[in-house]
C-alpha cells in the first residue's frame, strides 16, 4: 500500500488502482465533493474525521488544515497524450498537374462567384436604406455593432448568403445576421438584426436563420447574444411564418428551453421591438435597452391612434426609459449604442465559466500551403488523402483499415492539437467501405473523439441491370443502413464539410445535414442535389425530359442556391477550412468550461 501511496505523489496527485482497492484498517478514502474531485486526494485516520493531505500523512506531520490548503497541495497538472502519427507525403506529382489545373480553373470561376455575393450581401439593403438607418434613425450599422461587441471585432459569420435567390427577391443575409463571436474571451452565439434590409422586416428565411442560430447555441451550449431591431414579420407571407412548429414561436419556445439548460441569453434593444418581437428581449436573462432608439411594445403608436384616437410618442408608449424606471422589462438603461455594447461584454464577464489559458505556440501547421486546396477541390471522386494533408497538424494522419474498403479514407489526426476521427469520401460507398465507415464512427464514439466528414459521394446511385448487381446492390444498401445508424447515433460532435458532391443516400451516412451536424459548410465547387446534373437520364424516359431536369439540377445544385436556402451553415473557401474547423473544434469544446450545467431540480409545491 505505501509503495501505491509514495507512486501517487511522485504523479503529483494521481493515485494507482492498487492503492484505491486496498483494504487496510488504518486507512479509507472518503469520496470528494469538491467540484474537480479529481484534483483533491484526501485521507482519514480510522480514529477520526479530519481530513489530510496525503504528503503531510506519510511525511508523519499529519495535522488539521484549511480545505484550500488541500486542494494547492493536491492540483493535478494535465497533459495530452503524445502522437507519433504518420506524416503523409503528398507533394503534388507532375503527373497530377493537368487534374490539379482544371480543378483550380474550376475553383477560380467559383471563387469569383463567391466573391460577387459576398460583395452584394455586405451592402444590405442598398444605398439608400444605408443611409436612412444611420442619418436620419442615428443608429449604428450592423456591422459596427458587432464589431464593438467583440473582442478585436473578429466574429465568424453562420450563412451569410442565406436569403439570396428566393421566389419572393433577394433578402441580404435573410435581413439578420448571426454567428459566433468571442466577448471576454467566451465563445457566444449573435442574432442580430439588419434594419437596413426591408426595416428589419422579418421573412420566412429570417425565421429559418435565426432558429438555426440557436440550435447552434442549444446543440454546443453556447451563450447567446440578440441584438434587436425588428419591424416585426412580413405580413404577405405570414402563412409561412406564423403557424407551424418550426416557424416564428420557436423562438420564444427555444429561448424558454435554453434557459432551462442553463445557456445563458442577453439581449440588446438597438431598435425596433415591434408584436412578436417584443418577446425576445423580455424573455431572456438580462436586456440592455438604448435611450431614444430602443423600444418595445406589442402594437406602435399607429395602432393606438387607430385604436383610441390618442397620439403618443415611440420613446413614451415603449422607450428605454419606461422599461427601465416603470414596466421593468430590462435591466439595463443605455444612454448611446456604445454604453450598450460595453454594459453586455460586462453582463458576459459575469457567467460561470472557467476558460483555460489559451497557448496557440506548439501548433504544427500542414507541410504543404493551404493555398494548394484550390486545385484539389475535387471535380471527381478521388485524392482525398492529398486534401487530408493540407488540412491535419504536421500533415500527419493515423489511417484506419487502410487496405479495406479503400473507397473510404478512416482514421485519425489533430487540428490545432485537437484530436479528431476522419471520415473521407474517396469513391463509391461500397459495401465494405460502409462496414468500415461504420466500425470506425463507433470507435470514435466509444473514446468521445469528435469525427469530421469530408463529404463528396457519386453523383448517382449504381443502376441494376443484373441479378449479380442485384445481390451487390442489396449488400450495399445494407452496409449503408448500418453506417446511417452508427453515425446517427454516435454522441460525439460532428462537423460535415462538403467538398465536391452532395448526392443520394450516400450524403446522409457522411453525415448530411438531416443527420444533424454540429457544424456543416460547403466549398464553393460543392453540389448538392439527388442526382448530380448530367445523370438523370435513367430516371426519365423522354430525352426532352432529360434536357429541362438537367438543365434544373445545374441551378439547384450549386452550393450558392442551397446556402441560399439555409441547407447548410455557409459557403467556405477551400483555403480557408483548416481556420474554420480550428475555430468550430474550439468552440464546441467550450462546453466543458462551463461550471455549472445540470438543472437543480426545485421540489414540487403543492398548493
Amino acid at each position: 500500500m505505501y509503495s501505491c501511496l509514495s507512486r501517487g505523489l511522485r504523479t503529483k496527485g494521481r493515485l494507482c488502482p492498487g492503492y484505491v482497492s486496498s483494504q487496510s484498517p488504518l486507512w479509507n478514502v472518503d469520496p470528494c465533493t469538491h467540484r474537480r474531485p479529481e484534483r483533491c486526494l484526501h485521507l482519514r485516520t480510522s480514529a477520526g474525521n479530519l481530513w489530510q493531505p496525503l504528503a503531510h500523512i506519510l511525511s508523519g506531520q499529519a495535522k488539521q488544515l484549511p480545505v484550500a490548503a488541500y486542494l494547492m497541495s493536491t492540483s493535478v497538472h494535465r497533459r495530452r497524450l503524445p502522437s507519433a502519427f504518420p506524416v503523409l507525403d503528398e507533394a503534388l506529382q507532375p503527373i497530377h498537374n493537368d487534374v490539379f489545373e482544371a480543378n483550380l480553373r474550376n475553383s477560380q470561376a467559383c471563387q469569383e462567384r463567391y466573391i460577387e455575393y459576398m460583395e452584394k450581401v455586405k451592402k444590405g439593403g442598398g444605398e439608400n436604406a444605408v443611409k436612412r438607418h444611420t442619418q436620419r434613425n442615428k443608429k449604428m450599422l450592423v456591422t459596427d455593432r458587432l464589431r464593438m461587441l467583440f473582442d478585436d471585432g473578429y466574429y465568424f459569420e453562420l450563412s451569410p448568403f442565406a436569403g439570396m435567390g428566393l421566389p419572393y427577391g433577394d433578402i441580404p443575409s435573410a435581413g439578420c445576421l448571426t454567428g459566433i463571436g468571442k466577448i471576454n474571451g467566451l465563445w457566444c452565439v449573435f442574432i442580430a438584426n439588419d434594419a437596413t434590409v426591408s426595416g428589419g422586416t422579418a421573412y420566412p428565411i429570417t425565421v429559418k436563420k435565426q432558429l438555426r442560430a440557436q440550435d447552434v447555441a442549444i446543440q454546443n451550449r453556447l451563450p447567446c447574444v440578440y441584438l434587436v431591431d425588428s419591424g416585426g414579420a412580413f405580413l404577405p407571407l405570414q402563412s409561412e411564418i406564423f403557424p407551424d412548429k418550426n416557424q416564428g414561436g420557436r423562438t420564444f419556445y427555444n429561448e424558454a428551453i435554453m434557459s432551462a439548460m442553463k445557456i445563458p441569453q442577453v439581449s440588446v434593444v438597438c431598435g425596433s421591438c415591434t408584436a412578436g418581437g417584443a418577446y425576445i428581449p423580455t424573455m431572456a436573462e438580462e436586456t440592455v435597452m438604448v435611450h431614444r432608439i430602443g423600444t418595445i411594445f406589442l402594437g406602435g403608436p399607429p395602432l393606438v391612434k387607430a385604436a383610441t384616437g390618442e397620439e403618443v410618442s415611440p420613446e413614451n408608449l415603449g422607450g428605454a426609459t419606461l422599461h427601465a424606471e416603470v414596466s421593468g422589462c430590462v435591466d439595463h438603461f443605455a444612454s448611446v449604442e456604445k454604453e450598450a455594447y460595453e454594459t453586455t461584454r460586462n453582463i458576459i464577464s459575469t457567467l460561470n465559466f472557467e476558460l483555460p489559458e489559451e497557448d496557440e505556440a506548439g501548433v504544427e501547421e500542414p507541410l504543404h500551403s493551404v493555398e494548394e486546396l484550390m486545385g484539389l477541390a475535387p471535380r471527381d471522386y478521388e485524392h482525398s488523402l492529398e486534401i487530408l494533408s493540407r488540412l491535419t497538424d504536421g500533415s500527419k494522419f493515423q489511417e484506419f483499415k487502410a487496405r479495406y474498403g479503400t473507397t473510404l479514407v478512416t482514421g485519425f489526426a489533430r487540428i490545432s492539437r485537437h484530436l479528431v476521427g476522419i471520415v473521407a469520401s474517396n469513391g463509391a460507398l461500397t459495401h465494405n467501405a460502409s462496414l468500415k465507415g461504420s466500425h470506425f464512427v463507433q470507435l470514435c464514439d466509444q473514446r468521445d473523439i469528435p469525427l469530421i466528414f469530408l463529404q463528396n459521394t457519386v453523383p448517382m446511385p449504381e443502376l441494376t441491370l443484373s441479378q449479380t448487381q442485384a445481390e451487390t446492390n442489396t449488400n450495399r444498401l445494407k452496409a449503408q443502413g448500418s453506417m446511417m445508424s452508427a453515425v446517427a447515433c454516435a454522441s460525439v460532435p460532428k462537423i460535415t464539410i462538403v467538398i465536391g458532391g452532395c448526392h443520394g443516400a450516400e450524403s446522409y451516412a457522411m453525415c448530411g445535414r438531416s443527420f444533424d451536424p454540429n457544424f456543416l459548410f460547403l466549398w464553393p465547387n460543392a453540389r448538392v442535389s439527388l442526382v448530380a446534373p448530367g445523370h438523370s437520364a435513367a430516371l426519365a424516359q423522354e430525352e426532352e425530359d432529360v434536357e429541362k431536369i438537367n438543365k434544373r439540377l445545374e441551378k439547384e445544385s450549386s452550393a450558392f442556391f442551397s446556402s441560399g436556402r439555409l441547407w447548410d451553415d455557409g459557403v467556405i473557401l477551400p483555403q480557408d477550412t483548416r481556420k474554420v474547423l480550428s475555430d468550430c473544434l474550439k468552440i464546441i469544446k467550450q462546453q466543458e468550461y462551463q461550471l455549472s450545467k445540470e438543472k437543480i431540480r426545485t421540489p414540487l409545491l403543492r398548493m
